[in-house]
């Protein structure tokens, strides 16, 4: 896959975010972790850019914005609190070998065992968190196991999920279940986890990726980072690619869609950032202030879009 020299340099020179850097090597390059160049970005991560100036706003004990444990504390305020921060930190690339994130993954861990516990907490925020810990590398983690075995009960018949339980139906805004599910290595899943991510990946083939309701859901059609728990076409194009069904001619009208966001200069913009509040409908309600997470400023070159963009069409080429 053809990618600009300019577009090449503006990705992985030095004043490329190393999230980026490491994601374009290993991703679009398809160079390995051994490799001198991908272990350099790697050790940055943390240290410069995204990450770490994300990291400079941590309190000692392992939170952001409040300190404490409770559900409230770990969940609110909303996008600025430690649940937020953290699905952001594993998308990066940060794992355990750095203790900051030990820190926050432990508190993490207790949060979900006791939600475990209570089981009536809302399926997408589980795959949220349940991928950011596997992403940490914290696969084989009871806590995380549990939380796998939570996905797959509450898969629906159709293949999808949901957020909440009362829903007989997926949709493809509970995409955050096959998001966890795709974190898992070939190697680790098991015959379970196989047949849920078929079913999963269905849902979202028979529709095309954005093909659901009456008519089109504007902010499916934007590219937004991060994207916590909204769902946008991207989302879907990286989670289907990744789990190995890029040749499949159903993504074609996604794909399409992706071609269309490319500027004449190669790269990708970002189109909004969450919660979309201008929706017309008025989905979006919040009963408690928001704080909306950007790494990057709207309609200019985004490295993260790029980056992502390219990935996704990178491993279609190759399927």
């Amino acid at each position: 896959m053809h990618v600009d020299p300019r577009v090449r340099r503006w990705l992985t020179g030095s004043r490329s975010d190393p999230s980026v850097r490491a994601r374009y090597l290993t991703e679009v390059e398809g160079r390995g972790p051994n490799d001198s160049v991908v272990r350099r970005a790697v050790r940055l991560i943390g240290r410069q850019g995204w990450a770490a100036s994300l990291l400079e706003r941590q309190l000692p004990d392992g939170q952001w914005a409040s300190p404490g444990t409770s559900a409230l504390e770990i969940m609110r305020p909303r996008f600025a609190s430690t649940h937020w921060i953290a699905i952001v930190l594993a998308d990066l690339g940060m794992t355990r070998s750095d203790r900051r994130i030990q820190k926050t993954a432990e508190i993490l861990l207790k949060w979900r065992r006791g939600v475990l516990r209570a089981k009536d907490a809302e399926q997408c925020i589980n795959g949220n968190a349940t991928r950011t810990l596997i992403r940490f590398g914290y696969l084989d983690d009871p806590v995380v196991q549990a939380s796998i075995d939570w996905i797959l009960r509450s898969q629906k018949a159709d293949g999808g999920w949901t957020c909440f339980h009362r829903s007989r139906s997926g949709s493809l805004d509970g995409w955050e279940s096959l998001a966890a599910l795709a974190e898992i290595p070939e190697s680790s899943r098991n015959d379970s986890v196989r047949r849920a991510i078929e079913a999963g990946a269905e849902f979202y083939l028979k529709r095309s990726l954005f093909r659901a309701g009456p008519k089109p859901y504007a902010p499916w059609f934007r590219i937004h980072y991060p994207n916590h728990f909204y769902y946008d076409t991207l989302v879907g194009l990286r989670i289907l690619t990744r789990l190995g069904y890029g040749s499949d001619d159903r993504l074609g009208p996604a794909l399409k869609w992706l071609r269309s966001k490319r500027a004449k200069d190669g790269t990708w913009a970002l189109d909004g950032v969450h919660p979309a509040t201008d929706v017309e409908d008025g989905v979006y309600v919040f009963r408690q202030p928001v704080f909306p997470l950007m790494l990057e400023s709207l309609h200019y070159p985004s490295q993260w879009a790029t980056v992502e963009a390219l990935s996704v069409l990178r491993r279609v080429a190759a399927s």
